[in-house]
C-alpha cells in the first residue's frame, strides 16, 4: 500500500464506497440494528464521512457521528461505519480510518469514542479489541457497546 489519505465523502467518491468488496461472512456485520435505527433521527449535520484512499483506489470508508445532544449516550460521539474493501483488509486501512476519526474527536473536544458491534466468526470484534475499544454494555438488540477513552 503507498500512503493513505482520508477524503470527504463526496459524489465523486460513492460509487466507489458502495461497491468496497466483504470477505466471505462479513455481510451480516455491516451496519448494527441500533444504528439503522438511530439514523432514521440523526441529523445529517452531526455526520463526520470519509473515504480512505490509496492512491487512486477507495480502499475504505469510515463514518462517525458527532452529536452532544443525542439522547442516547452511546450515540454522542461514535464510530458508525467502517469498511475496507476484502482486498485491503490487515493491511493498515481500518486502523488508519479509526485513528483519523479518533483524532477528530479529540479536535472536538471528545473524551471517548464508542461503537457498536455484533459478536460472531468473522465479526469485526478482534479489530475493534486491537484499536482499543473495550466492551462495556449491550444493546437492548444484543449488540456490544464498546468505548474508547481519548483522556489517556
Amino acid at each position: 500500500m503507498s500512503a493513505l489519505r482520508l477524503e470527504e465523502l463526496s459524489a465523486a467518491t460513492i460509487v466507489a464506497v458502495n461497491q468496497l468488496g466483504l470477505k466471505p461472512g462479513q455481510e451480516q456485520f455491516v451496519t448494527p440494528v441500533s444504528y439503522a435505527a438511530a439514523a432514521a433521527v440523526t441529523p445529517a449535520h452531526t455526520a463526520w464521512q470519509r473515504v480512505v484512499l490509496d492512491g487512486d483506489r477507495v480502499v475504505g470508508f469510515v463514518h462517525g457521528n458527532f452529536d452532544p445532544d443525542a439522547p442516547q449516550e452511546e450515540f454522542r460521539a461514535a464510530l458508525w461505519r467502517i469498511n475496507v474493501d476484502a482486498d485491503a483488509q490487515g493491511k493498515g486501512v481500518g486502523t488508519f480510518a479509526v485513528n483519523a476519526l479518533i483524532e477528530e474527536a479529540r479536535r472536538r473536544g471528545v473524551d471517548h469514542l464508542t461503537v457498536l458491534w455484533e459478536r460472531g466468526e468473522d465479526g469485526p470484534e478482534e479489530f475493534f479489541l486491537h484499536i482499543g475499544f473495550k466492551p462495556v454494555d449491550e444493546t437492548p438488540y444484543g449488540e456490544v457497546i464498546g468505548v474508547i477513552d481519548l483522556s489517556e
